[in-house]
């Protein structure tokens, strides 16, 4: 098989592809700035005013979560790895049950902006809301370079571009409208834009499914049985690959032979289920709603939407492997992230490619913009209100700080997205998962469920989360070592899983409860019961916490 031919498979019309996202940004853009208009004070920057019903906060949640990793990232490792590249699904999807049966409700009967107003409110607010920060910004980076990596592959496949240096401007680009998106519409206009953008990606996604049995004439047998054959091809063509086409339908592809593989799989799934609930950026969306009974309801709302998402993402990712084959997703610009606006390419040709790459494009913008909000949320409000400031700066200030925070955000995520380039972006979430877990988890159930639990508990866990996580990522394999890594011509690794959330997520919650039990109390009672009774209840949740 000629794999240069299919290295410049057409991918459309680049002048149309263009239209249609000029199109889409033009519509949305105008939907931010007429949020923006109403956007004066700092609840409404942070929270839209906590004017939310939990049907439209559902479809937000769902616009929020549903990112580049899942629609560009999950196809791309279903089509390649197929029963372990699903695996990556049901860890997203089973993660909202923790999500909704242990922080969800607390958190919002607790809370007023940021995940660190939860975490301090029965601790000193200082120490707790410095760490809180630092975890919350080094979460959001993470996500922030999954999603810039997965808008360079989206359009350099749309464009056709295959060097590195037009794909680095791609991203350029992609800060730039994300960081507008932000400066202009706050919380209001970002979430109407992910409203907007769940309805089309779930819609678009369901339109695809449909013609994708219909290309195949028939049901999930012919499509696992033409994914096979796909596969066949592939390894016929191809003298180096060691797998059969059979192991697409069988776990172990990706994460099984060896210890190693294994222990990574588990590591991987640990990150994954606790991860969303320490995900401030989803966490924050439960602050968007007027009561606790629509952040449940906004959170059911939500698992429908994700779950019948990763459902049809499952046909999706074996539709490109049967009808795109390995090869082509392989050798597309964006490599493994290419395979859904392949798909789209084949099914419904230049237009319908056009219009489904602009959805994922929104995706992708939508994703950032919550990201950016959350992480100039809690530098501002956390950092600079709280602890530099003592809660004595106005609100014009705040958000001046947020707005300062999102553009050098979208910098230096615009750098490390750059160099992320090559990566599947749902490995690339994977990463921020397992920060987030480590990093936030321990913290807010020691927050919430442990009364003896003090700041010196929290601090210890969260910094432990963060640099753990950090350090074990930057000497896996997922960093250098091997040709897939972001920096394949070098080799520090030593850490062997790529996923880090095995060592560090009990690293962080053994931190904390040595600290807490090394330390005094700090002696604020009257809080942890306040607490309790603000979480369980909801009672007294408007009212200000006394230090």
């Amino acid at each position: 098989m000629d794999l240069t031919y299919l290295a410049q498979e057409n991918t459309g019309n680049p002048l149309l592809n263009i239209a249609v996202f000029v199109v889409f940004i033009v519509v949305t853009m105008t939907v931010v700035m007429r949020a923006g208009k109403t956007t004066s004070e700092a609840s409404d920057f942070y929270t839209g005013g906590a004017s939310f019903t939990g049907t439209q906060n559902g479809l937000a949640i769902a616009g929020d979560y549903l990112s580049a990793a899942s629609f560009l990232g999950i196809v791309g490792s279903i089509a390649l790895s197929g029963y372990d590249g699903f695996l990556y699904s049901i860890g997203f999807f089973v993660a909202w049950l923790v999500a909704l049966l242990l922080v969800a409700e607390p958190l919002r009967n607790v809370g007023r902006f940021t995940m660190a107003d939860v975490l301090s409110f029965r601790l000193r607010q200082k120490p707790v809301r410095v760490a809180a920060a630092v975890a919350t910004l080094a979460v959001s980076l993470f996500y922030l370079i999954a999603q810039m990596a997965g808008a360079g592959s989206l359009v350099s496949v749309l464009l056709d571009l295959h060097g590195t240096t037009e794909q680095a401007i791609v991203v350029a680009v992609v800060g730039v409208i994300m960081t507008a998106y932000v400066l202009i519409g706050g919380m209001k206009g970002t979430t109407y834009v992910q409203m907007i953008k769940a309805v089309l990606l779930i819609g678009g996604v369901g339109i695809m499914t449909i013609w994708t049995f219909i290309a195949v004439k028939g049901g999930f047998s012919t499509l696992f049985n033409d994914a096979i054959s796909a596969h066949q091809v592939y390894i016929d063509a191809s003298p180096d690959v060691a797998y059969a086409a059979e192991d697409i339908m069988k776990p172990g592809l990706k994460y099984g032979g060896t210890l190693t593989k294994q222990l990574d799989f588990i590591s991987l799934g640990l990150s994954l289920v606790l991860g969303t609930a320490g995900l401030p950026h989803v966490l924050m969306r439960f602050y968007t709603v007027p009561t606790a009974k629509e952040a449940r309801k906004s959170v059911t709302w939500a698992i429908v939407l994700i779950g019948t998402f990763y459902l049809m993402a499952m046909v999706l990712g074996y539709g490109a492997a049967a009808l795109v084959g390995p090869e082509r997703i392989l050798n597309a610009p964006g490599g493994a992230n290419a395979a859904a606006p392949l798909l789209a390419l084949d099914l419904g040709g230049s237009i319908f490619m056009a219009l489904i790459s602009a959805v994922a494009f929104a995706t992708v913008l939508a994703v950032v913009a919550g990201l950016a909000i959350t992480a100039s949320a809690s530098v501002a409000h956390d950092v600079y209100n709280n602890v530099l400031r003592d809660g004595k700066a106005s609100e014009e200030e705040t958000v001046r700080v947020s707005r300062i925070t999102v553009i050098v955000l979208g910098i230096v995520s615009i750098i490390l997205g750059i160099l992320a380039m090559s990566q599947n972006v749902a490995f690339l979430v994977s990463l921020a998962f397992a920060v987030a877990a480590s990093a936030n988890v321990p913290t807010i159930l020691f927050s919430l469920y442990w009364k003896r639990f003090n700041t010196a508990g929290a601090v210890a866990s969260m910094y432990t989360g963060v640099i753990a996580s950090l350090v074990f990522i930057f000497f896996s394999p997922a960093v250098s070592g091997v040709p897939s890594a972001m920096f394949p011509n070098a080799d520090w690794s030593w850490f062997p899983l790529t996923s880090p959330g095995l060592v560090a997520i009990p690293l962080a919650f053994l931190a904390g409860i040595i600290a807490t039990l090394a330390t005094k109390p700090d002696n604020l009672d009257h809080l942890a019961a306040e607490m309790e009774v603000r979480s369980l209840t909801g009672v007294g949740v408007e009212a200000p916490v006394d230090h």
